[in-house]
């Protein structure tokens, strides 16, 4: 499992309900209940007229036709947590979730010692308002949305669900694996395509669909996050991952609409869009541009012995963005993170101490970009690791040692390379492997961890 994958899983469970449009005003967020009710488990005939009701609103708006039974019903919050627990069960065993997490960890991207999967199963059960079950074909509300907002989350999730009798949407999402960031692209097609659905439900009492509106700031119709206590909690790199196929997903299938309508869609899912810079910038998308593949190419002496792989995966645009405004300017993060064209990862673990070794491989579209990245990088490095040691700099090349280890970056031509952790000779050996020149101009560091020495 890559860095993302648990984050991205809740994805297919449910509409967050923040990223809910509300009556009056639009942008109101609403708070759950602090007790939450007993378990309902739940019809009654009125909420099943209501989701007939909206499936034929919606299939009429999509043009998707409802080709087989679906089930619904009502979820307390209690049952909406244990089908979350079961879920994140039945998809990836725990050691999965662990190399995620120590790899958010490499990146800088979560604290030491976070405890993804607690956190994640409270965000999520404060924040699903609905959700829809591909495996079983089963739409679910939550008993604690008030009745005057249940149409919006039905007129989401049902989308979902007729999506789902066209495309088949979870083999459609998992299609994309291994590559992680092909995967979040996928997954902002649905839900932003789902967004797209329910904001022309809202419109449509107006006699209004979005192809109407020539400019629609997704952001209008997201709540006040900072009244949701698990969210203003939230590492930023998590917010912005469940957020990311709502607000970029939404701008990419208006983009769809406004030239091919509903039916646009069905182009899109034969061809999904490669990467989430195909979704950032759908200019590239309907250009076909996929950067060629990359690989780190460790030597196999690298690590070394006692080094458990946790994971290898891409990044992408999104992932670049993040990982730099983490630690630099965000709109220097987004302005290099543009000339993203490829790029892998891998994260390893020493058994014993549990240090992580962190090798990143990055491509750019020309040589300045690749410079523009090496000089952001370094700075992000540079905040990241406060207290170092045995500083070297040179031309597109810099080495320190920090608390944690050596920490290497380069760049040659469109490329750069950057190792975090492990043995300071790994580094030259890399740089051999890959046939670049040595950075004669500044020499790698000899120093270990135990080397340094800190001052207040």
């Amino acid at each position: 499992m890559s860095l993302r994958t648990l984050i991205r899983f809740w994805l297919l469970l449910g509409t967050l309900f923040p990223a809910l449009p509300c009556t009056a005003p639009l942008a109101r967020s609403q708070q759950a209940p602090s007790i939450p009710p007993p378990p309902s488990s739940t019809t009654t005939p009125e909420f099943l007229a209501t989701a007939d009701e909206v499936l034929s609103e919606m299939s009429e708006i999509t043009g998707w036709k409802l080709q087989g039974p679906l089930k619904k019903s009502i979820r307390s919050r209690a049952e909406i947590r244990d089908y979350i627990l079961k879920q994140m069960d039945d998809e990836k065993d725990a050691k999965e979730r662990y190399a995620s997490a120590r790899s958010g960890e490499a990146f800088g991207l979560f604290p030491k010692n976070f405890d993804l999967d607690h956190f994640l199963v409270d965000l999520l059960t404060e924040q699903i308002a609905g959700l829809y079950d591909p495996k079983t074909h089963e739409f679910y509300i939550a008993d604690w949305i008030a009745p005057d907002e249940q149409r919006m989350v039905m007129s989401h999730e049902l989308t979902h669900a007729l999506q789902d009798q066209y495309f088949h949407i979870d083999a459609w999402v998992h299609a994309a694996r291994p590559n992680d960031d092909a995967e979040l692209a996928r997954e902002a097609v649905l839900e932003g395509s789902a967004m797209a659905g329910m904001l022309d439900y809202m419109l449509k009492d107006k006699g209004l669909n979005l192809r109407d509106i020539p400019d629609v700031d997704p952001s209008l119709f997201v709540g006040d996050l900072s009244d949701t206590p698990m969210l203003k909690k939230a590492p930023p790199f998590i917010k912005d991952s469940l957020l990311f196929p709502y607000f970029s997903g939404l701008s990419f299938s208006l983009g769809v609409l406004r030239t091919g309508g509903w039916s646009g869609f069905g182009a899109v899912f034969a061809r999904a869009p490669a990467n989430t810079q195909q979704v950032m910038h759908p200019a590239l998308y309907r250009a076909n541009k996929v950067p060629a593949p990359l690989m780190v190419d460790l030597p196999e002496s690298v690590p070394g012995k006692g080094w458990n792989k946790l994971e290898e995966n891409a990044m992408g645009e999104f992932g670049w963005v993040e990982i730099l405004k983490q630690f630099v300017d965000p709109a220097l993060a987004k302005g290099v993170a543009e000339g993203w064209d490829g790029d892998d990862y891998i994260c390893f673990e020493q058994k014993d101490t549990k240090r992580l070794v962190l090798a990143t491989r990055e491509r750019f579209n020309s040589e300045e970009m690749a410079t523009r990245f090496f000089e952001a990088y370094a700075e992000a490095l540079g905040n990241r690791y406060p207290l170092t040691h045995d500083v070297k700099r040179g031309n597109e090349y810099v080495s320190f040692v920090a608390e944690d280890g050596p920490v290497f970056l380069r760049c040659v031509a469109r490329e750069c390379i950057s190792l975090q952790g492990g043995d300071p000779s790994a580094f030259p050996a890399w740089m051999k492997r890959l046939g670049w020149p040595a950075a004669s101009d500044a020499p790698e560091p000899q120093a270990t961890p135990t080397d340094i020495q800190t001052t207040n």
